[in-house]
């Protein structure tokens, strides 16, 4: 089909009138689909329902000689430890076990920071002035947690090898009020961006004027791959940083929410040995000890990360063909139209679309007119402003493959719409 830019006003107001038609027949359908988050569906939730029987009354709720059933062990028990920290490539002491979310780990790892500082630096709240660099399209709940204690955000623009890296250094080094920088370095959210060997070398050899800098690494999506053939690499941040001679820049969080239960699944944190201690410090007053029983129920059940792996295998035979109705769909419906740009993940919950400038929130609110709910426009973006007006999440991994043929249709009829709709009054 002709490109919507080459088309002249008479052909646009044709082809708007005859996608309004189709827009009128979706709506009298009276649909109700949810893609506004990347929620594991009911079929991924049941790969995990044999982990419910693993532990029983009569259950051995030992493990390395502790009773799982009682107080202590503020770290984590020992295999859970050895299993996430497989997960992550980190030694095993590197390791804190938490509850069920890395979000609560990177909240209370900034909430510690602005009260009682980092190493022995001043607390953020002390300072006249705290600021945190933000790539961008990103994760709306970090932004949220940096938004929440009133830390000014930067915007960086993500390459197709992860953040601009020139930018980051000259902020970084130039200005000590910057105190941290989000990453969700594998299969980012929301484009898919797997950060380069050289963008992972140039994080860990990064100079920072503010010695309390930290990397915030949000390795969120590092075993979920879509493909067993096709898998994206990256480097072990916290071993870089070491060699870099910067073994405290960086804190790593990891959690098994997309793998096993969204809800009670096992989240962590990985860092250097000295930033482990000042953690255990707050720990110490904050809680005697996690779950451990979960802990427990989650080394009974994947043993190993062999037993990970098997399962994440189980995990992309379900998603994958989801992302695929959703590229394939936006290739077939829009690729010739030169009124959106996406990228094709081989991982993680997401793809990231890029309307005409403008455009955005439109979609999105025709799209909920017509029964389909979408993450809100600008919620990649700090504060929620999308400064092009252009950003879209789409969440493939919730509905049924049915239902996502029939959003994805619904989808690329507004994108279709309301980009002529926009073309149209600049041709006016």
């Amino acid at each position: 089909m002709k490109s919507y830019i080459d088309m002249t006003a008479a052909e646009l107001a044709a082809e708007k009138n005859k996608l309004e038609a189709e827009f009128a027949q979706i709506k009298a359908k009276n649909l109700k689909l949810d893609m506004s988050r990347g929620k594991p569906s009911a079929d991924q939730l049941d790969i995990s329902m044999g982990m419910m029987d693993v532990l029983s009354s009569s259950s051995d709720l030992k493990c390395d000689g502790v009773d799982c059933r009682n107080y202590g062990v503020l770290c984590g028990i020992t295999d859970a430890k050895a299993l996430l920290a497989d997960m992550i490539e980190v030694p095993v002491d590197n390791v804190i076990i938490y509850g069920n979310s890395s979000l609560n780990i990177m909240y209370d790892t900034v909430s510690r920071s602005y009260t009682h500082g980092v190493l022995g630096s001043t607390p953020w709240c002390k300072l006249d002035k705290v600021k945190f660099l933000c790539p961008v399209p990103g994760y709306d709940r970090h932004f949220a947690i940096t938004e929440f204690f009133g830390i000014e955000m930067i915007n960086i623009p993500m390459l197709e090898t992860g953040p601009d890296m020139d930018m980051v250094e000259e902020l970084v080094s130039s200005d000590p009020a910057i105190k941290g920088i989000w990453c969700v370095p594998k299969y980012s959210n929301p484009q898919g961006i797997t950060y380069s060997d050289e963008t992972v070398l140039r994080f860990a050899n990064l100079k920072p004027a503010a010695e309390d800098f930290r990397i915030y690494w949000d390795n969120a999506y590092g075993v979920h791959h879509l493909y067993e053939d096709d898998q994206d690499y990256l480097i072990e941040i916290l071993d870089a940083c070491t060699k870099a001679g910067n073994p405290d820049m960086v804190y790593k969080f990891c959690s098994t929410s997309k793998i096993s239960f969204p809800g009670s699944g096992v989240a962590a944190i990985a860092a250097s040995t000295a930033n482990i201690e000042e953690i255990k410090k707050q720990l110490t007053i904050q809680t005697i000890g996690h779950d451990k029983l979960n802990q427990l129920r989650h080394v009974r059940f994947y043993g190993d990360m062999d037993g990970v792996v098997k399962y994440m295998k189980k995990h992309a035979d379900i998603l994958r063909p989801k992302f695929e109705i959703v590229c394939d769909t936006l290739e077939n419906k829009l690729g010739s139209l030169e009124i959106g740009k996406w990228i094709k993940p081989k991982g993680g919950y997401f793809v990231s679309f890029d309307s005409l400038p403008g455009c955005a929130k439109a979609i999105v609110a025709k799209c909920k007119e017509a029964g389909i709910t979408l993450t809100n426009a600008g919620a990649t973006y700090p504060y929620g402003k999308d400064p092009k007006d252009s950003n879209i999440r789409i969440a493939p991994s919730f509905p049924t493959t049915d239902e996502l043929k029939m959003a994805m249709q619904v989808f690329t009829l507004c994108v279709k719409l309301v980009s002529a709709e926009k073309l149209l009054v600049e041709k006016a």
